[in-house]
């Protein structure tokens, strides 16, 4: 049995055989990727949401060299939204059929705990059907420092003010010496997951995600995927409650000080990496390919690389925007998206709750290095 066959069996890879997919042309890994998609999910449906990301503040200590949206507090265009300005933009959103917001900001030291803890009560007071995913392990490790108080507690306190998930933001490539080039005050991997096995704990809704593009290499690729899984074995099994789905993009580097020195990633790179970590994350049910901008400059191809839920538009983006992105694309997108990423599926309306529910049963957590 070949190592794709072994995949598409259900089995478990090694780490050396998820390396090896690497060498592998596309189709071969597509096809694949493909009949575990099959195996695991509705083959007929995939789902979609329609969500808001609003970035409360622009300000931010940590000063990733690939992000153009932070500023520093002195700067003339640093911001930080009031609760009736992000108030708005949720009411913009239910007029589209939207229920769900991801909030997340810089690193603001300006900000204390109970600024977020008021800002989810008043968001809860308004809407009380809100979902909120909110807060990166990046944010929640800035209260840590700006508090002293531990994560755990942290968390705690959120969601006793309404907090729902944490986006899965952060994590780009989970291997030290990649973040560490491209970002040194960057969260670094062993505090991402200490955060992420926090929220799991509370059952919070967490969402897995990779950035490729930055220079890094199969193996380091290899390292990142399975670190998550290791971390979805190991949150299943004490809390049965780990990612609801892996998310993956590609670098962008438009405004940033990595324009010019890293390679970021081709359309074909990143459907191939796609296909891998299907056949990697045997413990995950969901993979989410990305709306605009990147979907929109790519071939409508994925549908064979494994994906079964589309993200949301990400409704006035300004990250996305400021690194050369489209930046506020219409609702109807969703469903576009959702439908050009796997055509032939019947695209239906989703809630972030669905792919937690399908989460397939944990292997033993010695099956897969620690992160």
């Amino acid at each position: 049995m070949d190592v794709l066959e072994k995949a598409v069996a259900g089995e478990r890879l090694s780490e050396a055989e998820v390396l090896s997919l690497f060498d592998l042309p596309l189709p071969e890994l597509a096809a694949a990727a493909h009949e575990v998609r099959l195996k695991k999910t509705d083959p007929e449906v995939v789902t979609f949401l329609i969500d808001r990301n609003i970035n409360y503040t622009n300000v931010c200590t940590v000063a990733c060299a690939f992000c153009a949206f932070y500023r520093t507090k002195r700067q003339k265009d640093a911001y930080t939204l009031g609760y009736e300005e992000i108030a708005q933009k949720v009411e913009e959103l239910y007029r589209v059929g939207g229920k769900r917001i991801l909030m997340q900001g810089g690193v603001n030291p300006e900000l204390p705990l109970e600024w977020y803890l008021d800002l989810l009560r008043y968001l809860k007071g308004r809407f009380p059907d809100l979902r909120i995913d909110a807060f990166s392990p990046e944010e929640i490790l800035g209260l840590e420092r700006l508090t002293g108080l531990k994560a755990e507690y942290i968390l705690e306190k959120l969601k006793e003010a309404g907090l729902d998930g944490m986006p899965g933001a952060g994590a780009e490539i989970l291997v030290d010496e990649v973040r560490l080039k491209a970002a040194p005050a960057r969260i670094r991997t062993a505090d991402w997951y200490r955060i992420v096995d926090a929220a799991q704990a509370l059952g919070l809704y967490t969402l897995a995600s990779m950035v490729i593009g930055f220079g890094e290499g199969k193996g380091e690729r290899t390292a990142h995927l399975l670190g998550l899984r290791a971390q979805q074995d190991r949150a299943l099994e004490r809390y049965g409650n780990g990612f609801a789905a892996f998310a993956l993009w590609t670098l962008q580097v438009e405004h940033t000080r990595l324009k010019g020195k890293a390679p970021g990633a081709t359309a074909h790179e990143y459907l191939k990496t796609l296909a891998i970590a299907r056949l990697a994350l045997d413990n995950f049910a969901h993979f989410q390919p990305p709306g605009p901008p990147w979907a929109s400059r790519w071939p409508r191809r994925p549908s064979t690389t494994g994906p079964t839920t589309s993200g949301a538009p990400c409704w006035r983006k300004t990250w996305s925007r400021r690194r050369g992105g489209t930046g506020a694309p219409t609702p109807r997108c969703a469903r576009s998206c959702a439908t050009s990423w796997t055509p032939g599926s019947s695209p239906q309306k989703g809630t972030p709750s669905t792919a937690s529910s399908a989460t397939p049963t944990p292997r033993p957590s010695s099956a897969s290095p620690s992160p």
